[in-house]
């Protein structure tokens, strides 16, 4: 089996290690004799949507938004057909932001997202900066058929997700999304609500970089599952020894939790 990922604008969103969001991806799909291949993607090149199984955003600066979505305006309709067909996406802070109505600057100035995701976002007074402990929404890992054409991923002792933050912009949602979940510490999508991210079919868009795959290989799983089940008749995953990731990922939310 082959899983075609594609990263976009790696050259420009690519902050606080977003690109081993890629490499986790791909290593987790080698471990079980699945050969994934990697697509790059930047400015004016051709993208086939409907061909990709997983799409990947990081972060970048604000300044270089606009640019981006003007790019990717020219083929909105074909990313929002593939989205609406359950391609699986995860985009991270600026990706995230793009893939929303707008984003507000002080100035008052909005850039115009793409409409994909019922988010804006608004920019603060001051940086959301720090590490970040989610409970995750059980409606994440479940099906919902009007969030998803997904299953649960493979059983994970994690409930949580962790992950670095760095952003002014403040992100709020509209009725026709929900939040990956509720934040412990940290101050996720604005540091008013306690919600962290956003769901909608499958895309998932959130602030945690540090990479979060890594870190969280429960969720990388998730999304390799959806993304194999929008193929056909799903083949459940083989089982990784995520022994040490685990507890790793555990002394994280322990040491976080105890200064909270």
């Amino acid at each position: 089996m082959k899983l075609n990922i594609c990263h976009l604008y790696p050259d420009l969103l690519d902050l606080y290690g977003d690109r081993g969001n890629i490499l986790a991806l791909a290593a987790r799909c080698r471990w079980r004799g699945i050969e994934p291949l990697i697509q790059q993607a930047s400015l004016g090149d051709d993208l086939d949507f409907r061909g990709m199984d997983i799409l990947f955003l990081g972060g970048g600066s604000d300044r270089e938004q606009g640019l981006l979505v003007r790019d990717l305006m020219r083929r909105e309709e074909e990313l929002r057909r593939a989205i609406e067909e359950g391609l699986v996406v995860l985009s991270i802070c600026g990706g995230y932001q793009m893939l929303g109505e707008y984003y507000q600057m002080a100035s008052g100035e909005k850039i115009q997202g793409l409409g994909i995701l019922d988010v804006w976002t608004i920019a603060g007074a001051k940086r959301l900066i720090g590490n970040v402990v989610v409970e995750i929404d059980e409606r994440v890992l479940s099906v919902d058929s009007d969030q998803s054409i997904g299953m649960r991923a493979s059983a994970s002792k994690l409930k949580t997700l962790v992950g670095f933050e760095n952003h002014s912009g403040k992100t709020y949602l509209g009725e026709g999304v929900s939040p990956l979940g509720k934040v412990l510490f940290g101050n996720g999508n604005n540091g008013d609500d306690r919600a962290e991210g956003v769901r909608y079919r499958n895309v998932f868009g959130t602030y945690l970089h540090g990479p979060l795959l890594p870190k969280n290989p429960h969720f990388a799983d998730l999304l390799l599952e959806l993304a194999i089940q929008r193929r056909g008749p799903l083949t459940r995953l083989v089982e990784l020894d995520d022994h040490m990731e685990e507890l790793a990922h555990q002394a994280m939310v322990k040491r976080l939790l105890k200064q909270a």
